[in-house]
């Protein structure tokens, strides 16, 4: 996998890692879940489970894409770019269920898009 590639694989990571802090330790915070269309804490509080949960998805892609960089290799690499698929992958369905969260789709699913495409081509 090219240097690029390589640069976008670890963009992905850490834009998951942030997001897993907002879900999972940021997320009883009302700047924080508003960014989840969610409006008031009672919401906030029926949301909670299944943020927290939906956060350490994102910390475990998150560690897959920068555990696969750090371990190098075919083996590593092959590791980063399964979990970039699995980034990109969820960040379309986001934009398919709402599409008022098209900015965080793309925020989401843009950097692992480019690894792939990038790692694809070299």
């Amino acid at each position: 996998m090219n240097t690029v590639a390589q640069i976008f694989v670890a963009l992905a990571g850490v834009f998951h890692l942030a997001v897993f802090a907002m879900e999972s330790v940021l997320f009883r915070k009302p700047s924080t879940y508003r960014r989840f269309l969610i409006k008031t804490q009672e919401e906030a509080d029926v949301a909670r489970p299944w943020a927290f949960n939906q956060g350490f998805y994102n910390l475990f892609l998150a560690l897959g894409a920068l555990g696969g960089l750090i371990a190098g290799g075919d083996e590593g690499h092959a590791i980063a770019l399964f979990a970039c698929a699995c980034m990109a992958g969820a960040g379309i369905v986001l934009l398919a269920s709402d599409r008022r969260m098209a900015r965080s789709a793309a925020l989401q699913a843009v950097p692992p898009v480019v690894a792939l495409i990038l790692a694809a081509v070299s």
